[in-house]
Parts: C-alpha cells; sequence; structure tokens
C-alpha cells in the first residue's frame, strides 16, 4: 500500500478568536484529521507540521502558512493536501489556477472536506472551478458594498482611514490639525506662489533640512523622514484636504476637519500649477507636434524620442511602439523615422490643402486626427471645415476617401529611404516651396571661402589638398567638403529647394560620397529635383 502524506491547510480571515484555547483553525484541523482518518486504509497519514493562517484573507497569496505548504510541496515532502472549505485555500480564481498548477507539476492532490470532490478527477476540477467562481463573486460583491459604504461615508465629508497628509492627524472619522506641520504647510504654499517653481522651493525645504513626518507601521518599520521630493511637493499643494475638502475619484465634498489654508490662496496656486502644465503641454506639442497622432503601418504608435551623434548633434525620431517595448515589428512597417523631414511634410502638405502657407501647428492640429506612415506613402486623416476648399487644393495624384462628411483620408506619396545608415522622408509630389536654410546656405559659402583663401580648386582626394595647404582646423576641412557637391544640389540649397531634413548638421555628420550621382541619391536629390 502507497503511504500518502497529507498536509492540513487552515485559514481564518480576521485575528478575532483567534486568542481562544480551541479557535477556528483548530476547529477546522480537526475535522481534516477526521477526514484523513477515515481514509486510512488507503494510506493516508497526517504529517505533523502545521500550515496556519490566521488572520490573513484569502485573496492574498503572500501568507506564511501558504508560503510554507507550497515550499514543502515543491520539496516533494507533499502528495495530498486537505483544507476545510475550497476558499480557505484562496478566494480569487486566478491565484488558485496557479496554485493548482503547482500540485499538478508535483503531481499533488487537492481534497476539501466539506465537498465532496478532488482534482484527481475531471468532474473534480470543474465543480472546484464552478465553487471558485462563486467564491470571487462574493469577494467582489462583498468589495463592491465595502466601495459603496467609503463612496457615501466621503460624500458625509468623513476621512475613511489611510495615511494622513502633513499637517493632520486622524481623530475618529475626521482630522486633527497638528500645528507643527500645519505652518509648514502654510509655508509650502506662500513660498510657491512667490517662487513659481516647484524646483526651486524643493531645493530651498532641503537646504532648510525639512523632512516628511517619520512613523512606525505595525510591523516595527520606520518609514518618513526623508528630504521632500518635488512629488510630495505637488501632492501638498494640488490636495484639496487643506480647505477643508473631501476628494472621493473626480468629486469633492466639504468634509468635517477644520482647513489649513484659505479658500484664495489655495485657488492661486491651483491656477499657478494649470497655467504651467498649460505652458508644458504647448512646448511638448512645439517640440513634437506629432506626439499621439503618428502611427506605423501596423497601426502601432509611433513616439518622439531623441538620440546624439556622433558630434555632439541632437537628432529627434519617432520610434514605433515594438521598437520601444524591444520587439520585432511586422515585416512592411517602419520602426523609425527622422522626426523633421516627416514633420515638414505633413505641415506643408496642410499649408497646401488649406491655402495658409504661413499657418502654423498650432492651426492644423485641432483638424489632424491620425497621420499613418508606410515605406512609400503617408496617410493623412483629418476633419475639413465644412466652408473650407481644401478638395480644390488637394493634387491630383493624392488619392482622397471621404470618411464622414467632414472627415477625410489622403494618401500621399513619401518614399522612406535609407540614408547613411538612417531613414529619411522623402516627399515626392506636391507644389514646391522654397524653404531656404541660412546655416546651410552660410555653410556653402563658407567652404567656397576656405577654397578660395587657401587656393584648393575643385580637384578630387580634398583632404590631401587640405592638409597640404595647411587647414588645420578640422571643422573647416569637414566644412570645406560642401563646395564639392554636384553644382544642381548647391544650387537648389541657394533656392531653398532642398529636400526636406537635408541641413548643415546631416550633411557634416553623415558625410557624402565625392560621386556627383551619389551624393543625389544619398540625399534624395535624384528623387527631388525630377518631381
Amino acid at each position: 500500500m502507497n503511504r500518502l502524506r497529507c498536509a492540513i491547510y487552515t485559514r481564518k480571515s480576521s485575528e478575532e478568536g483567534l486568542e481562544q484555547d480551541f479557535n477556528s483553525l483548530d476547529a477546522q484541523r480537526e475535522a481534516c484529521l477526521a477526514y484523513i482518518a477515515s481514509q486510512k486504509s488507503e494510506g493516508w497519514v497526517a504529517l505533523p507540521a502545521q500550515y496556519d493562517d490566521g488572520g490573513w484573507s484569502g485573496g492574498n497569496m503572500d501568507r506564511p502558512g501558504l508560503a510554507r505548504l507550497l515550499a514543502d510541496i515543491e520539496a516533494g515532502r507533499v502528495d495530498v493536501v486537505v483544507v476545510y472549505k475550497v476558499d480557505r485555500l484562496t478566494r480569487s480564481l486566478s491565484d488558485f489556477a496557479r496554485i493548482v498548477e503547482t500540485f499538478d507539476r508535483r503531481e499533488v492532490s487537492f481534497v476539501s472536506v466539506t465537498q465532496a470532490f478532488n482534482t484527481t478527477s475531471s468532474m473534480g476540477r470543474l465543480t472546484l472551478n464552478v465553487l471558485l467562481s462563486f467564491a470571487q463573486f462574493e469577494r467582489e460583491v462583498t468589495g463592491e458594498r465595502i466601495r459603496d459604504k467609503i463612496a457615501a461615508s466621503k460624500a458625509k465629508g468623513m476621512w475613511m482611514g489611510g495615511l494622513p497628509p502633513l499637517g493632520y492627524q486622524p481623530d475618529n472619522r475626521s482630522l486633527k490639525i497638528i500645528e507643527g506641520e500645519a505652518e509648514l504647510v502654510r509655508s509650502i504654499f506662500t513660498r510657491y506662489l512667490e517662487l513659481g517653481s516647484v524646483h526651486v522651493l524643493q531645493q530651498q525645504l532641503e537646504a532648510e533640512g525639512v523632512r516628511s513626518r517619520q512613523w512606525t507601521t505595525s510591523r516595527g518599520t520606520v518609514r518618513g523622514g526623508t528630504i521632500l521630493n518635488r512629488g510630495q511637493i505637488f501632492h501638498i499643494l494640488r490636495n484639496c484636504i487643506y480647505v477643508g475638502e473631501i476628494r472621493h475619484r473626480d468629486r469633492t465634498y466639504p468634509g468635517q476637519h477644520e482647513a489649513i489654508i484659505e479658500r484664495e490662496l489655495f485657488d492661486a496656486v491651483q491656477a499657478m500649477l494649470d497655467a504651467k502644465i498649460h505652458r508644458r503641454k504647448a512646448a511638448l506639442t512645439q517640440a513634437a507636434p506629432l506626439t499621439g497622432l503618428l502611427f506605423d503601418a501596423a497601426g502601432n504608435r509611433m513616439s518622439p524620442v531623441h538620440a546624439r551623434g556622433r558630434w555632439g548633434v541632437s537628432y529627434r525620431y519617432y520610434n514605433s511602439a515594438p521598437l520601444q517595448q524591444g520587439r520585432s515589428a511586422p515585416a512592411g512597417t517602419l520602426r523609425r523615422i527622422p522626426a523633421k523631414p516627416v514633420e515638414e511634410l505633413v505641415l506643408e502638405r496642410l499649408r497646401l490643402w488649406s491655402g495658409e502657407p504661413h499657418a502654423g501647428w498650432e492651426r492644423f492640429l485641432p483638424h489632424l486626427t491620425r497621420v499613418e506612415v508606410h515605406p512609400r506613402s503617408a496617410v493623412i486623416d483629418l476633419t475639413c471645415p465644412a466652408n473650407a476648399c481644401w478638395h480644390e487644393r488637394i493634387d491630383a495624384a493624392d488619392r482622397v476617401e471621404t470618411l464622414t462628411t467632414d472627415e477625410l483620408r489622403i494618401t500621399i506619396t513619401a518614399a522612406v529611404r535609407p540614408r547613411g545608415g538612417r531613414r529619411s522622408v522623402i516627399n515626392a509630389t506636391g507644389a514646391a516651396r522654397a524653404r531656404p536654410d541660412q546655416t546651410l546656405i552660410s555653410g556653402l559659402r563658407r567652404a567656397h571661402a576656405i577654397l578660395e583663401e587657401h587656393a584648393v580648386h575643385h580637384l578630387p582626394r580634398v583632404p590631401h589638398l587640405a592638409d597640404a595647404r595647411g587647414i588645420d582646423d578640422p571643422w573647416n576641412r569637414r566644412l570645406m567638403q560642401l563646395a564639392f557637391l554636384a553644382p544642381d544640389i548647391q544650387q537648389a540649397i541657394l533656392a531653398g529647394h532642398q529636400p526636406a531634413g537635408v541641413t548643415l548638421a546631416e550633411l557634416m555628420a553623415e558625410g557624402f560620397p565625392l560621386a556627383w550621382d551619389a551624393q543625389r541619391d544619398r540625399f534624395g536629390f535624384a528623387l527631388h529635383l525630377h518631381r
């Protein structure tokens, strides 16, 4: 006869009654022992180890008794787990699935004393899952009742527990002011209004040695007592408790506690914080206007990122979500594209279609809903104002779909081609508009001036000639090579018709071949000049 080692697991949600000589845990264990004794003929033997969790919720997997039980199962010391009721083990269906997976892996059976089934049969598994579903349902209903109770109590202005904010201590279902901390809170509000900067305020408080409240948890762990960081200061400045209110989700109610901050001061601080957020969002939109609007061909959102090149030049890109998350991108999609060319492409088309050649992003962003980039095209979704004549200005080569009465989807040709190991967007259609880049033009003129100063003529092997003529400055040696660009490329630069994204920084960082055809292909002039 095989000997089956039986581990008894018991649990009680609250600590009430555990001090009694014979408590709920003892009653559960006694019932399990009686069941094991009835199976003695099958070789069942109760293990002496006790796996008890008193005062632990069934929704918590971090229970010491359960942890010991699972450890002994992994060590091969248990053959059968016996419980009084299924919900003693867990009330969560997902947690139970993980526990049963451990049981199956170690070939451990699970038996409930008061529910006649075990996990060795398919019917037992089905019944077990049904019972656990009801246990989880009961737990969720209980949670809803608790949440409703909290909502009703907060609507009456009661303090419903948690860590009290700086300046207060709990007083039954209300809060009591701690004068010393209250003065610090008033100082934080007043000084922020004077300084207008949380960063500067945090530095001043740190220099003064101001620290957060220190307290000891029920388990003896000391918390707090640290320098106030900016997040904590923001939380203080936004906390409506300081004006005598209680917040529940997105609503506030008059509280039963006394206010520390006057309403006028609090409102002034909120207005200043809101204004800074608005300016920060506006700056973010200006820095990366297609944030939240740009997607790759697979529908993955593309987010703005910054990178610094080998010469210290800063570059902006839009990366697809798979690239950001370290996943492989679907075939036919773009993982990364340079930000400036695609932004200029979209803005130029919007200006052309609207008939407003000098309008900025603030004019078009309310109408732009989505931009999807493909290797050889871009799809732009926008809402067209009812009184606008945008349809009349859309190029005949572009494909237009009417999504709704005021929403258009326009597909334009825009090749995304490798350039110096990177990718760039090359606008293949649309009316040309001069965009003189004064920095690039100045660099080109300076390159010719360097040639004249050092009597260097347009001959091959430029670096050797530069060394021979005494051009020692590395920047001038690299800048001088601009004079050896193809004549049509130089003319396009001077006229402001260079492709989007061709800048002095890019030309200097990437370098370029001496062959003119190779130059045109590298920087996209072959397509741009013949469109």
